[in-house]
């Protein structure tokens, strides 16, 4: 069949998508390496987001060294990325399977290759729970468990179960506790949830799950104190559980999750160690890590790891792209990247390369980003102090906190150290 190479096709990139040259032709994703594209190159329109090659499979591997030689499974949050090729390179890498935050990423998930998954947030509507159970239906031996956090939640499934669940066996849950976000703040609410689910019609209980990441300090004193707390009332919620007989005998291992990617050091001791459970450890934001939100996190975490100075543990492997548009005066450079292209939720992206005449060099110290529309960066620096870019020239962003980067992007190139394009992903938010 004839396609127009502006209308989309499963498995291709074409010019429907930003940063794809608009005067080539769409191709399969795997022939991307074949084209010779170089981001020193003119092929290639900016802005553009890739990903570092050597850096991505170096974070891969290293987490996952990281999970097993401290006892617990690497649940990856899908949620980062949407990308089934690199949930593909983290579950070949050994990842017991991917976390999500809803059905509709459950689903890409699968498609991937996951056979275990958890849903790290509640599922309430009937509809996500259909979806659910007919993800289960078609990929026979799936291990699957969501959160719970409240007898309301649990009477809407039982309510949804009795159109639904016909013939079904019930799904795996696992009780939330919290402190900032969903999650029960509160012993005997929790122990008065695992009661309920004993009886459920639809849920059986398979363990205990937690977030920790929004009381994150990067102070470790106060952070181990945090992870002591959270230690504490895990353990005395499974004591209960246990002591009680709350615990189907067929829905053993049990599982016990948390961990975002802020201080996954020291949540990896709560979740190790004791016969008959499963730590899942969820950090996302490891595979590509960042040079600013998670970076300051990771400064302190090399320090608890005694990581030598000058090898961090993890590699910020994500950039942004972009071209010098107008240098309106002195001081001051407009890029052609806003927050349409790359992350300001948790900071402003940070100058890293800059290339001139072909060269890649480090940013100088001076530049900094100080603001961002939809379009354009605003790119700055003291002209008594250092030079800055000329029109045309192109500077990459190093974004702080990668997830709300990928989300602005369709595809991102992966490039190897001499900035040629060797591979590509997809991702999928829409």
């Amino acid at each position: 069949m004839d396609h127009d190479d502006d209308t989309p096709r499963p498995g291709w990139l074409g010019p429907w998508l930003k940063g794809f040259p608009a005067t080539q032709p769409p191709l399969p994703l795997a022939d991307v390496a074949r084209r010779g594209w170089t981001l020193r190159g003119a092929e290639l329109p900016m802005p553009l987001a890739v990903v570092r090659r050597q850096a991505l499979a170096h974070n891969i591997a290293w987490m996952q060294d990281f999970a097993a030689t401290r006892g617990v499974q690497l649940a990856p949050h899908g949620k980062t990325t949407m990308s089934p090729q690199l949930f593909q390179r983290q579950l070949a890498a050994g990842a017991w399977g991917l976390s999500f935050a809803n059905v509709h990423q459950l689903r890409l998930g699968l498609g991937a290759g996951a056979r275990r998954a958890l849903i790290a947030n509640q599922v309430i509507a009937a509809a996500e729970l259909a979806e659910l159970l007919e993800l289960r239906r078609r990929h026979a031996g799936l291990e699957l468990a969501f959160f719970v956090d409240s007898q309301a939640q649990l009477d809407l499934i039982a309510g949804h179960w009795a159109g639904l669940g016909r013939g079904e066996a019930r799904v795996d849950v696992l009780i939330e506790l919290g402190s900032s976000r969903c999650g029960l703040r509160e012993h005997a609410p929790a122990l008065a949830l695992a009661r309920a689910l004993k009886a459920h019609p639809a849920l059986r209980l398979r363990g205990v799950g937690f977030y920790e990441g929004l009381q994150a300090s990067g102070r470790s004193e106060t952070d181990r104190a945090l992870m002591q707390q959270w230690q504490a009332r895990i353990e005395a919620l499974l004591a209960d559980i246990e002591a009680k007989g709350l615990i189907d005998a067929d829905a053993r291992p049990l599982w016990l999750s948390g961990g975002g990617s802020a201080l996954f050091d020291l949540v990896a001791p709560v979740l190790a160690g004791r016969p008959g459970r499963i730590g899942l450890l969820r950090s996302g934001c490891y595979v590509c890590h960042d040079r600013e939100h998670y970076g300051r996190y990771l400064r302190a975490m090399d320090e608890r790891l005694g990581t030598p100075l000058g090898q961090p543990s993890l590699q910020p492997a994500l950039e942004v792209w972009t071209q010098v548009l107008s240098c309106p005066e002195p001081g001051l450079a407009l890029l052609n990247a806003g927050r349409r292209d790359v992350s300001f939720d948790q900071g402003w992206p940070l100058p890293v390369w800059h290339l001139r005449d072909g060269v890649r060099r480090a940013a100088p110290a001076g530049w900094r980003v100080t603001g961002l529309n939809d379009q354009h960066a605003y790119l700055c620096w003291d002209p008594a102090e250092t030079a800055g870019p000329a029109v045309g020239e192109r500077v990459a962003l190093g974004p702080s906190h990668p997830c709300t980067t990928f989300d602005k992007w369709a595809w991102m190139a992966v490039v190897d150290e001499d900035d040629r394009v060797v591979d590509a992903i997809t991702t999928h938010f829409a």
